[in-house]
């Protein structure tokens, strides 16, 4: 009988059967090697982007930052995502550094906690 090779163990198995296959490919030893090849093939493919990214940067074909140039005049820079609504940085200045999460409140009422049926619940 053929035996079965697989590429991922590196390894042949005894028989080319389909209960001795499916048996190998939900064994853990298998489980791993398949999750460390495709692991190191994503390492692969990303070293490879930062590999032309940094050949484009260095022939100049990539600006250093898009953010070099001073924006058009009157042109609205709008907050980042971050501030909370309503609220706005200082005109041509830095926003001051707070200590502490910004904006932090008790929640108005308390956490709800999952009950079992009969378990009466803490705001009723």
């Amino acid at each position: 009988m053929p035996k079965f090779y697989c590429d991922y163990c590196d390894t042949y198995l005894t028989h080319d059967s389909p209960s001795v296959r499916k048996t190998h490919c939900s064994g853990r030893k298998h489980k791993e090697n398949v999750k460390d090849y495709y692991q190191k093939w994503m390492e692969e493919q990303a070293q490879s982007l930062i590999d032309k990214t940094t050949a484009a940067f260095q022939q100049g074909k990539i600006p250093p930052t898009p953010f070099s140039a001073p924006p058009p005049a009157g042109a609205m820079i709008p907050p980042p995502p971050s501030l909370p609504p309503g609220m706005r940085p200082p005109m041509g200045g830095h926003m001051p550094m707070m200590p502490g999460p910004p904006m932090m409140r008790p929640p108005a009422r308390p956490m709800m906690v999952p009950t079992r049926p009969g378990m009466t619940r803490p705001d009723r």
